[in-house]
Formats: C-alpha cells, sequence, structure tokens
C-alpha cells in the first residue's frame, strides 16, 4: 500500500498511536538517563550500554560497528566511547572464537548487577503493566509494533541509501 504521509487525512485514533509511540519513545529515554545517572555514565555512554546489555540479552551481541548504527554515532566516535565503557568496568571486547578477526562487546557481572538493581527499582510499573495485560492484547500490541519497527527499518535503509548516493 502506498500511502503518502503528507496528502492523508488522518484518524484521531491514527494521531494519538502516532503520538503515543512518540511519547513512549520520549519516556524510554528519560528512563535511560536515569539509567547513565544511576552508573555515573553520560546519556550518549548509558544508551550504549543498554544497547550493548539488550543485545547481549537477546543472544546477539553487537559488534562495535553495529553499536555505532544504533547510536548514530561514526565508528570513531564510537571506539572512543567503548574504551571509556571498558575503563568504567561496564563492557569488554571479545574476539568471537569461530572468526577471531570478529569483535562482539559484552557486558561485565558489574553492569549486570547494576543494570538489575536499576530495573529492580525503576522497572516496577512497566513490569507490572506487562504483567497486568491480556495476553491477546499484548500479541496485538507486539504485531503492531514488529510492522511499526519493520517500517521505520525500511525508511532508514532508505534514508542512508539516499544519504551515501549524496542525493
Amino acid at each position: 500500500m502506498d500511502v503518502d504521509p503528507l496528502d492523508t487525512a488522518w484518524t484521531e485514533v491514527e494521531v494519538a498511536v502516532m503520538q503515543r509511540l512518540r511519547d513512549w519513545a520520549v519516556a524510554f529515554d528519560e528512563l535511560n538517563r536515569h539509567l547513565g545517572a544511576w552508573v555515573d555514565l553520560t546519556p550518549s555512554d548509558a544508551n550504549a550500554l543498554g544497547q550493548v546489555l539488550w543485545a547481549e540479552r537477546a543472544g546477539e551481541p553487537l559488534s562495535p560497528a553495529e553499536l555505532a548504527r544504533r547510536i548514530g554515532m561514526t565508528s570513531g566516535a564510537t571506539s572512543v566511547l567503548v574504551d571509556r565503557l571498558e575503563s568504567a568496568g561496564h563492557v569488554t571486547r571479545h574476539r568471537e572464537s569461530t572468526d577471531r578477526r570478529r569483535v562482539t562487546l559484552r557486558t561485565t557481572e558489574t553492569a549486570q548487577r547494576a543494570n538489575a538493581a536499576f530495573l529492580g527499582f525503576a522497572g516496577q510499573e512497566i513490569a507490572s503493566t506487562l504483567r497486568g495485560s491480556a495476553p491477546d492484547e499484548t500479541r496485538a500490541a507486539l504485531a503492531f509494533l514488529d510492522r511499526m519497527t519493520e517500517a521505520a527499518t525500511t525508511a532508514n535503509a532508505r534514508l542512508a541509501r539516499r544519504g551515501r548516493s549524496g542525493g
């Protein structure tokens, strides 16, 4: 379906959905800033640490290049950021056993404990809301968020190609 976002009459509900997605992004960003304060990191370093934690928990540890893409920094700036996280005792660089050239980022036990303490203190409302939601409601939300994430990912890829082509 080809929809022109500037030439479409949006319903109140569609507008409200986009506003709520924005509200969630803003609230999540604020939580991330609180995580940074909790572990004595700048917001950008806390964001990077959060990305490493989530990816590792999902069983898909990040390479420095993938971290750079996710946080919107150059590879050089990301390397300096990772050096800071490593010096602070939050992450380590690992060489993958099958391909010694591939480096992944792993969180330290110290970072994992600090994150667990933060989530234990700050995550109660979110955990209660999620656990208190009906299974069909969470499945519908998950399906919707998957489609929205795929749409944003596709748009981001198109924008990245445009940026590389200079047009």
